[in-house]
């Protein structure tokens, strides 16, 4: 499936200003380029294009909100200037299993003020001596470089997967904690009770068979 079709899928019906998230992983691009996304996905804050066959994202349209961009495993080898340009915003950026080979391709990302987190795994520019160490220094802003801080500490899941996806773990996790509340108070409550209920059901099988026992009795009192 190509690009443009793929997004009229995902809207499912809504507008472009209505969408938050948009995944459009492993469709064709055309020609290499972004296709079918326009400036009225205003809204955008996640954008996933992995595997998609990118070779520039010189068609990117304007996207103040966007935070989070997946660009993995594609074919880009410059051109980022781009992005600082049309995504100002952005905090987190994945160019992971990119042809990006020298530190002067990810220069123009100097301009995104707000880029907390940037991913180059699998690109040729890892292989650089003090790779991470010269990074750090072009882009002061980041506090993350492929999942690690300037003092090799790792990121908390909620930055090393970025924006969006940071939420929903957050909400996952509180989710997590309600359910497990949940069953050990429901646990405790079997543990402590389920004696009485065996009781409560012995009682109430008792009282079944007196009243059966009750009732030809009433019956025969009924015939006199």
């Amino acid at each position: 499936m190509d690009m443009d079709k793929r997004i009229h899928l995902e809207l499912r019906n809504r507008t472009p200003s209505d969408v938050k998230e948009l995944v459009l992983d492993n469709c064709r691009s055309i020609e290499g380029k972004i296709e079918g996304l326009t400036d009225e996905f205003e809204e955008l804050e996640f954008l996933s294009t992995i595997n998609v066959g990118l070779t520039s994202v010189a068609n990117l349209p304007k996207l103040n909100k966007l935070k989070k961009l997946e660009l993995s495993d594609n074919r880009i080898s410059g051109g980022l200037e781009v992005l600082a340009e049309k995504c100002p915003n952005l905090t987190h950026l994945n160019l992971s299993g990119n042809k990006i080979k020298d530190l002067s391709t990810i220069e123009p990302l100097k301009k995104l003020e707000n880029l907390k987190s940037l991913d180059l795994f699998n690109c040729e520019v890892t292989n650089l001596n003090d790779y991470r160490e010269n990074v750090f220094k072009l882009l002061p802003q980041l506090t993350y470089l492929d999942g690690y801080d300037r003092d090799d500490k790792e990121a908390p899941d909620s930055d090393a997967e970025g924006y969006v996806e940071g939420l929903d773990d957050d909400e996952e996790d509180e989710d997590e904690e309600e359910y497990d509340e949940d069953a050990q108070d429901e646990e405790g409550y079997n543990d402590g009770e389920v004696d009485d209920e065996e009781d409560e059901e012995e009682v109430g099988e008792e009282e079944r068979g007196q009243k059966r026992k009750r009732e030809p009795e009433d019956e025969g009192e009924d015939d006199d």
